[in-house]
């Protein structure tokens, strides 16, 4: 029978970033659930009252890149996202420590992009009405900005910890449990 370590405690910055990510899967969760609600009454407004609103459609749009930008950025920090998994478990250690360097700076670019394009989106849009709600027309780039920035927070965490990391260690990152997680 192997001995495995004791699991090393998490630090303060590593549980704040923990819970970070938790909001970030709550409010993934809550638009998901606000989203099936809204189509709900579209349908049922459409098909049987026959009187559809018009805010159904902005607002499901909203609720969608809500839930994409958080599912996206929590996907990041629990190490089920933008990963390289099958690359990195067919190649050997040295090979592996590079790409768990690598893939964090790739996500820090494409999550800064994001961010910084999201955030100017949104601030040039804010003049402009959307169609059918009282919301500006840029607010779909709001969750786009915000998943951008903990993407790349969430990113940085883990470049720190591949570099780190002792070079005999085994640099394979295994997902963060979850509650619920068997």
């Amino acid at each position: 029978m192997t001995e495995t370590a004791a699991p090393v405690p998490a630090s303060p910055a590593q549980r704040a970033l923990d819970r970070v990510a938790a909001v970030a899967i709550a409010i993934a969760a809550i638009a998901l659930c606000g989203l099936v609600v809204v189509q709900a009454w579209q349908v049922f407004t459409r098909y049987v009252l026959n009187d559809s609103p018009s805010w159904t459609e902005p607002v499901t749009l909203l609720l969608l890149a809500t839930a994409m930008g958080m599912g996206a950025a929590a996907g990041v920090h629990t190490h089920r996202h933008f990963g390289f998994f099958l690359l990195h478990d067919h190649v050997r250690p040295a090979v592996r420590r590079v790409i768990d360097v690598l893939v964090p700076l790739v996500v820090i670019a494409i999550g800064s992009v994001t961010a910084y394009w999201g955030a100017v989106l949104l601030v040039d849009g804010f003049g402009i009405r959307a169609a059918g709600a009282d919301l500006p027309q840029s607010i779909n780039y709001l969750p786009l900005a915000l998943g951008g920035a903990l993407m790349t927070l969430f990113a940085l965490n883990r470049l720190l910890l591949a570099l780190l990391r002792p070079a005999g260690a085994d640099a394979a990152p295994q997902p963060a449990p979850q509650e619920g997680d068997l």
